[in-house]
């Protein structure tokens, strides 16, 4: 009885008196709970040598919630659509931009918590291309309204108090008596968004509209999720952050409110998107689509394309461009949980460079601190002097590191001297820094190094306090950015389960930590069989049969139909039950309470998808101040819309096997269209082992994703590319390749960053207008030129490929051959694909800055230029190339390049004062049908070859002493 108690209210009395003013919270790796066994770690369990092996273990009741039945699947759950009322129209007035109104409540049901009787409606035109619909009570006592300075709100752009309509694509048209509106394509006459015959549910802990969709309908977006790009009919998305290892179709990390509907009958692509913070659930039907939302406002914004990137460009525009990436974020990144001692990096490095697989940057998981507690490092394994000597020698050789960082903050025993000497609490804890309980006292959850606190970013003084630790932290540790893990936020127990029992820490995570890993990829058994046969045996004879701990405190549900409560309503068990991916659906399963409380009385209920983007943004402007006017390199785990202006994104606890490597596709499209492209995926898998045949495959797809980082979990076998001779040489064969490509890439950072167009784009986006490509989730473009065709299943030599327009509307080149293809548009191409081999095609009409590879991303940088011109089926060519220093936040010198090929002819037109005095030394021409009689450059004649219709210009250097684009030359030929 006292633990329902305490998982209902989420206090456990009031601690020490000095706890009550607050603390910071402790973190976990990436490494979640959720992917460990749910038995309680042996006392040998520790992991640090600075701890005692007999560490008190968080009990694990402490991490049982409520159960819950999830409304979608609950038969005997109200359906608010059929009981609901829905309101009325009255005194609409025209504004200069649009319109307002009244909306007054027929009557009340009371659904799922109390209905509002009176909601303020506002139509606002903010553009030629996006329209505002802001519904909100008149009487907003008890109700959120997300703050501008949390999230970015569009504004009316132009003179506000004027609009011409006409100029407009979006109609809003509206019914008075039972109140419904549409959002209407002008050129088309098509109805984009439809309320009509479906009540407006506005609660104050549940809100519900649902619009029309056309059968056979095309919607993206609603991340974040592993699932397919489409959301088909059937879909139930949740939108709540939340740490879990990678579920397919449930909730994880993310939270972006937004989606694309594309529409091949009228050839359109319009984007929705839900300004809120909320819980929230999107049911997708064969023709509609139902939004829920169980607290704030409706302000809804719609972009009218008309094409998928436009809309792209509009949303993301809108939400915050993404971050410019330092140059050196493109070189390829290497971790695993369990680089035990600083030796075990000083190995990888070297071994690295034994093996020749270039490597940029080496990472830690939680190996490194001192009993895991955040800004620390232990003195045994990771001792600080040889900590900075191995970080001395990677920087000499223009290298980088880069630690995890977690979102909690270790409260330590006051009744052990040595424990309470950890100032990342006390200077939060005086500093009044940390969430708290409803009762004003100090909120303590757990994480890995036992009970922690978590800072709270609305509170005054937190960003003051996270410089200091941040610049401490990096006078003693110089690393060159951070992993921000565990932040969706995580806490591996039910409610503030600290607050009586923190002086009983150090305590061990609830959980087996780094128990012997067992799981091997589909296809191991045929691929390996006579290791398989061995490790088979070994696991049937240590098999355990104990029988599982129960993964509920109660066999009951709460009731859907919840009492009404007043004010806000309950909090930690709103009347709406969410599909929460975890436990049994308790939303303080694996996260913070929703009745956790900051410093201005928002509850954590309101904001809990923000934690994550608030603390981003507070790392973000903590790296500033240590790197001042540098671009701060930020990986991040839990996500919001508007995040990706501060920093990247992983794809979170994969699993070593085919099927993520398949949905690491979708997830990038996913991250590309909610305005962050900087995202890439633990190669080789994390949770599992993996083989060789998996790890050469997802090392070379690897390679094309923006970010590129191999990483795996605690006991599982090494994944690094050298510990298989294939792996390794595939490696090189790939990493080459995305090398030689480092001015592309970089060219495409850029491009996001100005306009927030994806860097890898799907075919949907590359060909709007032809419906047979909507859903390719096997195939990607990596910006408009390269088309990568990645082997996804074991045991296979070939793969299927589509090339969209062959031979009809566009030419595709073979990388490795250059030598033009012969497909049909539309046809399943079959290509070679042996282990070692990733089919690589050039879309024809781009021009491929290069520059020749080096071990590392400031040696590539020294090295000469080339460029690749493949000729369209006209015989033309563009691209551009963009150059800085790499590094700067305000870039005060910059390099533009413009390359235009036509009628034999190649121009590059530079601009711009950035000095890249590297020069020209090749051009390769692929398209060129007859072997030219000479090849000029500005005028005079240079040496050639010709083989597959294709020209190779080389040794250039002499023409380009000042630098390949210092100065504008033609190539004619």
């Amino acid at each position: 009885m006292i633990f329902s108690n305490l998982i209902r209210n989420s206090v456990i009395g009031v601690g020490l008196a000095s706890l009550v003013v607050g603390a910071p919270a402790s973190s976990a790796a990436s490494s979640s709970a959720s992917s460990a066994s749910s038995s309680v770690a042996s006392d040998s369990a520790s992991g640090s040598s600075s701890q005692s092996d007999s560490a008190y273990t968080v009990p694990n009741e402490l991490t049982l919630g409520v159960a819950q039945v999830p409304n979608i699947y609950n038969e005997s759950a109200v359906d608010a659509n059929v009981a609901a009322k829905g309101y009325s129209l009255v005194n609409v007035t025209t504004i200069p931009r649009g319109l307002t109104g009244i909306l007054e409540l027929k009557e009340a049901t009371n659904i799922y918590g109390y209905d509002f009787e009176h909601l303020n409606l506002t139509v606002t035109y903010q553009s030629d291309t996006r329209l505002n619909i802001h519904i909100e009570p008149t009487n907003l006592t008890d109700v959120f309204i997300l703050p501008e300075k949390l999230v970015i709100k569009p504004k009316v752009e132009g003179d506000t108090e004027s609009f011409n309509f006409d100029d407009s694509d979006l109609v809003f048209e509206y019914s008075e008596k039972d109140f419904s509106f549409e959002v209407i394509r002008s050129s088309t006459g098509e109805v984009l968004f439809s309320t009509a015959g479906n009540p407006l549910v506005f609660s104050n802990q549940f809100i519900q509209f649902n619009t029309s969709l056309p059968k056979g309908h095309a919607i993206t977006g609603l991340g974040e999720s592993i699932h397919g790009s489409l959301n088909e009919p059937g879909t139930v998305k949740t939108l709540y952050a939340n740490d879990v290892g990678d579920p397919i179709d449930g909730n994880i990390y993310g939270v972006h409110p937004v989606y694309y509907d594309q529409r091949y009958n009228s050839n359109t692509t319009h984007g929705v998107y839900w300004r809120t913070s909320a819980i929230q659930e999107v049911v997708i039907g064969e023709e509609s689509l139902t939004w829920r939302a169980l607290s704030g406002v409706i302000d809804l914004y719609f972009f009218s394309g008309p094409d998928p990137k436009d809309v792209i460009r509009q949303y993301v525009k809108e939400i915050g461009l993404p971050a410019f990436q330092p140059y050196w974020a493109l070189g390829y990144h290497q971790c695993r949980w369990g680089y035990r001692e600083i030796e075990d990096l000083v190995d990888v490095v070297d071994n690295f460079k034994k093996f020749n697989i270039p490597l940029e940057t080496i990472w830690s998981d939680i190996d490194y601190m001192d009993s895991y507690k955040d800004f620390t490092n232990d003195p045994h394994r990771y001792p600080t002097d040889k900590y900075q000597d191995f970080l001395d020698e990677l920087h000499n050789n223009s290298q980088h590191y880069v630690p995890i960082f977690d979102a909690a903050i270790y409260v330590p025993n006051p009744n052990n001297a040595t424990d309470n000497d950890y100032e990342p609490f006390h200077a939060g804890n005086e500093s009044d820094v940390f969430l708290k309980n409803p009762d004003g006292s100090l909120y303590i959850g757990a994480v890995w190094p036992g009970f922690t606190a978590f800072p709270d970013f609305l509170a005054n003084n937190t960003q003051d306090y996270w410089n200091q630790m941040f610049k401490d932290w990096h006078d003693r540790i110089p690393f060159d950015g951070i992993w921000s893990d565990m932040n969706e936020v995580s806490s591996f127990c039910v409610g503030s389960c600290g607050s009586g029992r923190y002086f009983e820490n150090p305590a061990q995570p609830p959980f087996l930590v780094g128990g012997e890993v067992t799981q091997y990829p589909t296809g191991f058994n045929v691929s390996n069989s006579t290791e398989w046969k061995s490790i088979s045996s070994s696991i049937a004879a240590t098999a355990s049969t104990s029988k599982s701990s129960p993964t509920s405190s109660s066999s009951s549900s709460i009731d859907s139909m919840n009492t009404l409560a007043p004010g806000k309503g309950n909090i930690n068990y709103p009347p709406y039950a969410i599909n929460h991916a975890q436990g049994e659906h308790d939303l303080a399963t694996h996260a913070v309470s929703p009745n956790a409380t900051h410093q201005d009385g928002t509850l954590e209920y309101d904001i809990h998808n923000l934690y994550g983007f608030l603390q981003e943004k507070a790392i973000h402007e903590a790296l500033l101040e240590i790197f001042p006017n540098k671009r701060p390199f930020i990986i991040a785990r839990s996500t919001f819309a508007g995040a990706g202006a501060y920093m990247g994104h992983w794809g979170g606890d994969n699993n070593a096997d085919y099927d993520m490597m398949y949905f690491s596709i979708p997830q990038a499209f996913s991250m590309g269209l909610s305005g962050i492209p900087f995202f890439g995926v633990d190669v080789c898998g994390f949770n599992g082992n993996s083989d060789a045949e998996l790890c050469s495959r997802w090392m070379q797809l690897g390679s094309f994703f923006p970010f590129y980082r191999n990483h795996n979990v605690l006991g599982a076998i090494s994944q690094e590319p050298y510990v298989w001779s294939s792996v390794a040489d595939a490696t090189r064969t790939s990493m080459a390749i995305r090398y030689l490509l480092l001015p592309y890439y970089y060219t495409l950072l850029h491009e996001s960053h100005v306009t927030g167009l994806p860097i890898l784009r799907s075919f949907a986006w590359q060909f709007p207008y032809e419906k047979q490509y909507k859903g390719v989730d096997n195939q990607f473009f990596v910006g408009d030129a390269l088309l990568v065709t990645p082997v996804l299943q074991p045991g296979v030599k070939k793969v299927n490929g589509t090339f969209p327009g062959a031979n009809v509307t566009e030419v595709y080149y073979d990388w490795y051959t250059h030598e033009k293809q012969n497909f049909t548009d539309g046809k399943n191409e079959t290509l070679a694909a042996p282990i070692g081999h990733i089919p690589l095609h050039i879309r024809g009409g781009n021009i491929l800055p290069l520059q020749e590879p080096g071990y590392t991303v400031a040696e590539s940088r020294q090295n000469p230029f080339g460029l690749i011109v493949a000729l369209d089926n006209e015989g033309k060519a563009e691209g551009k190339l963009y150059l800085d220093d790499g590094e700067s936040l305000e870039i005060e010198e910059s390099l533009y390049v413009n390359f235009v090929a036509s009628k034999n002819e190649l121009i590059a037109s530079p601009f711009g004062d950035y000095n890249a005095s590297q020069p020209l030394a090749n051009v390769t021409i692929l398209g060129v049908e007859h072997k030219p009689k000479q090849v000029q450059f500005d005028g005079s004649k240079v040496k050639f070859s010709y083989e597959n219709s294709t020209i190779f210009v080389t040794n250039l250097e002499t023409k380009t002493p000042s630098g390949a684009f210092a100065n504008q030359f033609t190539i004619s030929w």
